[in-house]
């Protein structure tokens, strides 16, 4: 039994795969609706998660198919939303293609999990904030209490009023849902303290490192907590605290880049999402597959902005995509067992993951670093003169022998120009 502000209770590690079975259909074949459990008061999600929860139930339809309607309808309108964005800009629907491909690649997961529902507020928060601050901060903090990432959007929110708008805003619908949360749903803010106990989930790098420890005699388990699969072990505590500290020093170096950047241009705001997004998502414990729906998404309104760093980064996250997909639902019995197979594939996505998150960071320092120069004035062509004669436009010239004054004169545009004064009339005699 479950109440308002309790977690679930956890299977016992020998019930894993039936775990997995009841929440996913298969055991590591199928993904399906997250939300299988659909009490809205779970400790694993933000408050705001118990509307994506409940919502398919309201539907005249079975949970899952409900659900999975729903989830098509937010991949819809993200979409629309990237359409649009690419003919406001100019642009030829590279970001709406760019998406369609992106989501190709994921697979089922994309409509098995509530990821796709808090992606789409993302986006829409993300296009609009450098133009409606105040609207996009405000979609930005409904995200936050969908599912926490979208604060890393006003990371690169502009400087100045608007950047203050969007944070204020993001700030003011926090604090007022959270307040509705908390009185409609005690506990809602359990799933802090949950978070914290997690451990190495299998896909992350840290459980990488573990799936090749195991080639080499590291004794361990897998087992179901949290809702993923976590590894059970002798210096698995350690490798978290290590994770931990890794993110903290990630949102050291966002704090830096913050202060250091000279340059914020139309697209800085797009690219510091992606790139904080990406900082997280690489130094976490858990990297789910849904992970890289937020990543897809983010890629795409970048690559709606003229002058966007990011371009490659976009392109290496597609056969990121495309491994995962291989690694989960299809191969997840071979990642779970240890098998050289799916390791081989985890193993590959980490390192491409791995290298679009260096890519990221190094692309968006290079990117606000550099100031653009003012135009200098264009010089204005002086007139041509023979060998013989010398240059009117050098200091200290003396009048010539015809009376002609070649003293140098500043014209409008800054550039010294020879005058004619004609020579003095001669006397009568």
């Amino acid at each position: 039994m479950t109440g308002p502000g309790t977690a679930p209770r956890a299977p016992p590690a020998s019930s894993g795969r039936s775990a997995r079975a009841r929440c996913c259909g298969r055991a590591g074949r199928r993904a399906g609706p997250c939300c299988c459990s659909r009490w809205p008061g779970s400790s694993q999600y933000p408050p705001l998660a118990a509307l994506v929860i409940v919502a398919p139930g309201l539907l005249p339809l079975g949970y899952a198919h409900a659900f999975i309607l729903l989830a098509v309808a937010c991949d819809m309108l993200a979409l629309c939303l990237l359409i649009r964005a690419d003919r406001r800009r100019g642009r030829q629907l590279v970001a709406s293609w760019y998406w369609v491909l992106g989501i190709a690649l994921l697979g089922p997961t994309v409509f098995a999990r509530y990821d796709i529902m808090v992606t789409v507020v993302a986006i829409a928060a993300l296009l609009v904030i450098d133009r409606r601050p105040v609207l996009g901060g405000a979609l930005a903090g409904i995200g936050v209490l969908l599912k926490v990432w979208p604060g890393l959007l006003l990371l690169g929110a502009p400087r100045g009023r608007r950047g203050l708008r969007a944070w204020l805003s993001t700030g003011g619908t926090v604090a007022l849902l959270s307040l509705a949360a908390e009185a409609a749903l005690p506990g809602a803010f359990s799933f802090l303290n949950e978070q914290q106990q997690r451990g190495i989930e299998i896909e992350s790098l840290g459980g990488t490192v573990f799936q090749i420890a195991r080639r080499f005699g590291w004794h361990g388990t897998v087992s179901y907590h949290y809702g993923s699969m976590e590894f059970l072990g002798p210096w698995v505590s350690q490798v978290a605290t290590a994770s931990l500290v890794l993110s903290a020093v990630a949102g050291l170096w966002l704090l830096v880049w913050r202060l250091r950047a000279g340059h914020f241009g139309p697209a800085a705001t797009a690219d510091a999402a992606l790139t904080a997004t990406l900082l997280f998502v690489t130094t976490s414990r858990v990297i789910s597959p849904q992970y890289l729906i937020w990543l897809i998404g983010l890629a795409a309104v970048c690559l709606c902005v003229r002058g966007t760093s990011q371009r490659p980064v976009a392109v290496l996250l597609l056969p990121v995509a495309a491994l995962t997909v291989l690694e989960f639902p299809l191969g997840f019995d071979s990642v779970v067992g240890g098998r050289p197979l799916g390791v081989c594939v985890l193993a590959a996505r980490n390192v491409l993951l791995l290298a679009a998150t260096l890519l990221a960071c190094a692309q968006l320092w290079r990117s606000t670093s550099l100031v653009p120069l003012e135009a200098e004035p264009e010089e204005v062509p002086g007139p041509r003169l023979r060998p013989d004669v010398p240059d009117p436009r050098a200091a200290g010239a003396t009048p010539n022998a015809g009376g002609c004054s070649t003293e140098p004169t500043a014209t409008a545009a800054g550039t010294p120009a020879t005058t004619y004064q004609p020579p003095p009339p001669e006397t009568p005699r």
